[in-house]
């Protein structure tokens, strides 16, 4: 059974505060899965140096427990159509396939943190 940390959650930059109680929600399992999902997304990335910056920004994330600056998908160059449309279904299915409660809920508001990146397109 999945927590509903999303329903918690005000409209108000809803999906930066749902992303900071995800993050703060991570148990050291939890992280340590994050990470290796990051590793595994820098590998297929390769040289897009914004997604990379993307993922960095999340493993320092998950690892510290807490957002340390506003939400934003990166800092530097926003990420374009196709690094959204590759990243998008991948969180997708992290959050669809994760076996881990919070780390679903983790990759879930990556997911809106993205959509809202790319204009808002449905999460399911």
């Amino acid at each position: 059974m999945r927590s509903s940390l999303a329903a918690d959650v005000s409209t108000t930059d809803h999906h930066s505060e749902y992303l900071a109680k995800a993050i703060g929600a991570l148990t050291p399992e939890g992280r340590k899965r994050v990470d290796e999902l990051l590793d595994q997304l820098a590998e297929v990335v390769g040289d897009h140096e914004a997604v990379a910056r993307f993922a960095a920004a999340r493993r320092a994330e998950a690892d510290a427990g807490r957002m340390e600056a506003p939400a934003g998908v990166t800092t530097g160059r926003a990420l374009s159509g196709q690094e959204l449309n590759v990243l998008i279904p991948g969180f997708r299915a992290i959050r669809d396939q994760e076996p881990r409660d919070d780390v679903a809920d983790w990759a879930n508001a990556v997911v809106a943190l993205l959509e809202d990146e790319a204009g808002g397109t449905p999460s399911d």
